[in-house]
């Protein structure tokens, strides 16, 4: 499957990427044509009485691939006892049973639920000592010699390029060994972790020159997130800079992608500098403002030569000259801002985002997380209440899993001194705390938090989500605590989403019957909650399509703190004064466990407060450099035709 779609590939193409790409509509499409690659190799290996010789990933990446695997094994028979595997690393040190262990992630997505011989699983110990790693890593290196190689890699790949562990200055001939993590692959995984300082800083990885020995490799990347560093990897030069773009050099390696990692390429992203195109107004829009802003120019300052100079001079030919067509944009563009996201009442609608009528809607905000409501869309929630709408807040999980441990034992010492002060006996509390302390104190790295822990996190979290809405001016009655089972596994790992998340979902929207639906469309990682919970969403409003109120219902999406929608993709932008940005930030401040040592970092040490604002006064800067007008901030949404 993979070869064919390469086998198309065009020359256009291949003159901007120097790496065969296959890109797929989603991560689940992509994942499936992987298995199927990696089943069609076993299966021929079978046919030979060969073993199938496969180098495994971890991350986030192959949980689609192995879940995907495991479905063959178990509906379509696929064995898996002629494989050998061979994983790429492993955090140091680490021990087995961990939380974190790539040994943990590999038995529970894969190898338990397959029947691969325990004797063929190769995978790098994090529990030897550091006398010992060196031997250990050339015997690895020698068994894969031994049997020939690895037939086929799988990989993902770092912000910073790297595969494996192999960080940016790897060099091409590395071998398997120790090595330091860079700073950016620790704040990446610091979420994981609950902070960057139980992080790990080293990790035993698979050297390039074992990598690049493979016979095949596909390396798979999803989510806006991976995008810069794949265009840097496929297009740009070979560079141990960017380990990844060694992979230029295979004979047989392929990069395959979803829409969002592919959106940087540059066949993707400008697609008229590459071949002719069909230019239609999405298209027109995307060009016009990314040459605004490249030039630095408003829009109704583009001339001919600006056009003709970039590589677009077809849509001169098409729709010309420059001055109509900015016009044309520039007036799309203005329409998306209104400081009516309900709709303004008594006022033609024609050209604005949001419909005029009823003139006081029912608006349903979903919160992936107890604090995404007033983080990514504070100041239209305001607005939104302040405008005299019906607005009730949804929290789809509990967020118990962001909360520090000795945050929770506060809490709960809280609870005692307050019995205490006031004479209330409770044998019940106490046994709780003293439960939960001695847990805590006591708590393995291999360990999940018990149930009264998970409760008390939660508690903390549902107490802040509640003082913000109320910050707001919401009653109770229409804050509601969702709780999706999906997420009450106590770990990072969280369960796939699940009839009963669904049922919950469509559940509150028909009890409330909303004109507006507010959700969090974050894409970057397919595995991540904010995508589950939109998964939810989505599913829940496709099975209450047919209801008469949904007719009236439209569904808008947001972002998180850590990026924007396009400036070409956004449908409506919601100003905001000074005053309004500063309100958000003390809706923002409810949110206490979350702030100064905020457990997911990202790659950004800025709390979410001054993400969120830097974010809105970002877009609402393009809309200045592109010729409109000046705001303090801006909030952007998409609506979404489900």
């Amino acid at each position: 499957m993979l070869k064919s779609s390469i086998d198309k590939s065009t020359g256009f193409e291949k003159r901007f990427e120097n790496i065969n790409t296959v890109v797929f509509e989603n991560s689940t499409v992509a994942s499936a044509a992987v298995a199927q690659e990696i089943a069609s190799l076993i299966k021929s290996k079978q046919e030979n009485n060969e073993a199938c010789i496969l180098g495994l990933a971890t991350g986030s990446s192959p949980k689609g691939l192995y879940a995907e695997l495991v479905r063959l094994h178990k509906e379509e028979g696929l064995s898996f006892k002629n494989v050998i595997s061979f994983n790429l690393d492993e955090y140091y040190p680490m021990e087995p049973d961990s939380i974190n262990s790539y040994v943990r992630f590999m038995k529970e997505l894969l190898f338990d639920q397959v029947d691969i011989l325990p004797e063929n699983v190769h995978i790098p110990d994090g529990t030897l000592s550091k006398e010992e790693i060196a031997e250990f890593c050339a015997n690895y290196e020698a068994k894969i010699e031994a049997l020939g190689g690895i037939d086929l890699q799988i990989l993902g790949i770092g912000g910073n390029g790297h595969i494996g562990f192999n960080e940016s200055g790897s060099l091409q001939n590395s071998k398997t060994r120790l090595v330091a993590l860079d700073h950016i692959t620790r704040v990446a995984a610091s979420g994981d972790f609950l902070g960057l300082n139980n992080t790990p800083r080293t990790a035993i990885t698979l050297g390039v020159k074992k990598i690049m020995e493979a016979k095949q490799v596909i390396l798979m990347a999803w989510g806006v997130g991976k995008s810069n560093i794949i265009k840097a990897s496929a297009e740009g030069q070979v560079t141990n800079l960017v380990p990844a773009s060694f992979l230029q050099e295979h004979k047989n390696a392929v990069f395959v992608l979803d829409k969002e990692a592919s959106s940087k390429l540059t066949r993707i992203n400008t697609p008229w500098l590459v071949e002719k195109v069909v230019w239609t107004d999405k298209l027109i829009r995307k060009a016009v403002l990314g040459l605004a802003l490249h030039l630095k120019k408003p829009i109704l300052m583009l001339t001919d030569a600006d056009y003709i100079e970039n590589g677009m001079s077809d849509l001169l030919a098409d729709s010309g000259p420059a001055y109509d067509i900015n016009i044309k944009i520039f007036n799309k563009l203005q329409n998306t801002i209104t400081g009516w996201p309900g709709g303004k009442p008594n006022a033609d609608d024609a050209n604005r985002p949001e419909r005029a009528e009823p003139a006081k809607k029912r608006v349903l905000l979903f919160s992936p997380h107890p604090d995404d409501d007033i983080i990514s869309m504070g100041g239209t929630f305001m607005r939104l209440q302040e405008q005299g709408h019906e607005v009730h807040v949804a929290y789809q999980t509990s967020g118990n899993i962001a909360v520090a441990d000795d945050e929770a034992l506060r809490f709960a010492n809280f609870v005692i001194d307050y019995n205490e002060k006031f004479g209330i006996k409770s044998a019940e509390a106490d046994t709780i705390y003293k439960k939960a302390e001695t847990f805590l104190r006591n708590k393995k790295t291999s360990e999940i938090d018990i149930p009264e822990v998970r409760y008390i996190k939660g508690l903390i979290r549902k107490g802040e989500a509640r003082a913000t809405s109320h910050f707001v001016g919401l009653p109770d009655s229409q804050i509601h605590f969702m709780e999706l089972p999906f997420y009450e596994t106590g770990a990072i790992e969280k369960n796939p989403i699940g009839e009963e998340d669904i049922l919950i979902t469509m559940d509150l929207i028909e009890k409330i019957k909303p004109h507006q639906i507010y959700a969090a469309g974050d894409l970057a990682d397919p595995h991540g909650t904010h995508k589950v919970c939109l998964d939810a969403i989505f599913e829940a409003t496709k099975r209450l399509k047919p209801k008469d109120f949904m007719k009236d219902c439209w569904l808008w999406l947001y972002r998180g703190a850590w990026q924007e929608w396009g400036i070409d993709e956004i449908e409506m932008a919601v100003p905001m004064s000074p005053d309004q940005v500063l309100a958000k930030r003390h809706g923002i401040f409810k949110h206490q466990s979350q702030k100064d040592g905020v457990v997911f970092q990202g790659t950004d040490s800025r709390e979410f407060w001054q993400r969120a604002e830097d974010r809105n006064k970002e877009t609402a800067q393009f809309y200045k450099q592109l010729g409109l007008a000046t705001y303090a901030a801006m909030e952007a949404f998409v609506r979404w035709e489900y």
